[in-house]
């Protein structure tokens, strides 16, 4: 799965959290995010600290698209064969996110695994 292929399918999917996402949908969509946030803050006054309209249009995106990042992370750890709720490991300051990553990274189940059939290429 290329670059437009993973947003065009995360942004149709936004919240189905069940299934499997393999690694180049995840990582795509995340490089995706980083970008359009980086981009919305430019336009939105974020890294100013400007408040206003455009800064509420920002907040309504980053939280659409945070939406989709918890489906896609989800259906990500479904297809390592682990549950998409180990996303509550964010809560848990440092360790949380790293431990999070490095289960994002591991290579998917081959075949089917109990969330579904394996992702196509």
């Amino acid at each position: 799965m290329g670059f437009g292929q993973a947003i065009s399918y995360n942004l149709n999917n936004i919240t189905n959290f069940s299934g499997r996402a393999g690694r180049p949908e995840f990582w795509w969509w995340i490089l995706a995010i980083w970008i359009l946030n980086f981009i919305v803050s430019i336009f939105t006054g974020g890294f100013r600290g400007d408040v206003g309209f455009l800064w509420f249009i920002g907040w309504i995106i980053t939280i659409i698209l945070t939406l989709a990042t918890i489906a896609v992370g989800c259906r990500r750890l479904h297809d390592t064969g682990k549950s998409g709720w180990l996303q509550l490991l964010w809560l848990i300051p440092c360790v949380g996110p790293i431990i999070l990553i490095v289960f994002w990274v591991q290579a998917g189940t081959a075949g089917d695994n109990q969330y579904g059939p394996a992702p196509a290429a």
